[in-house]
């Protein structure tokens, strides 16, 4: 027999242990993705706040903010707060102003109302106004992107 008459064999376990890694690997991304992005209707989309951004209605937002979403979205709503570390998916930075300008007041309405793990939904809790009213505390965070610098 000849020496390395083992070698097809050993080579063969190798690539059976990393196929199996890879589509283990390949599953928990795609869980990850699954977990972390959210499926909005697109008649959600389309939503348009019917609460106009003023001084008052923006406070009222806030107040909600700071009774319901604050523990995890964190006091200076940057998705860090002292629950988020334990939290099974990082809560939003609600002032990336890129990123929020990517979601339409509906979007954001609907992740309110019907939440998803680990944020709770909100519909039982909050009324349609106080929803639309967070909407627009929300949008009032959104940092605007430094502007590059002039020559």
């Amino acid at each position: 027999m000849p020496a390395n008459s083992g070698e097809p064999v050993k080579n063969s376990r190798w690539l059976i242990i990393v196929g199996l890694f890879a589509v283990l690997l390949a599953g928990a991304g795609a869980l990850v993705l699954s977990v972390s992005s959210w499926t909005i209707p697109s008649a959600a989309k389309q939503m348009k706040n019917p609460v106009p951004p003023t001084e008052d209605a923006v406070d009222d937002g806030m107040f909600n903010y700071m009774k319901h979403c604050q523990s995890c979205h964190g006091a200076n709503a940057d998705g860090k707060s002292g629950r988020a570390e334990e939290l099974s998916v990082k809560p939003s930075d609600l002032t990336n102003a890129r990123e929020m300008s990517r979601r339409t007041d509906g979007e954001i309405f609907w992740q309110i109302t019907h939440g998803r793990d680990p944020m709770p939904a909100f519909q039982d809790k909050l009324t349609d106004t106080e929803r639309w009213q967070l909407v627009d505390y929300i949008r009032s965070l959104a940092k605007k992107p430094d502007a590059p610098a002039k020559p």
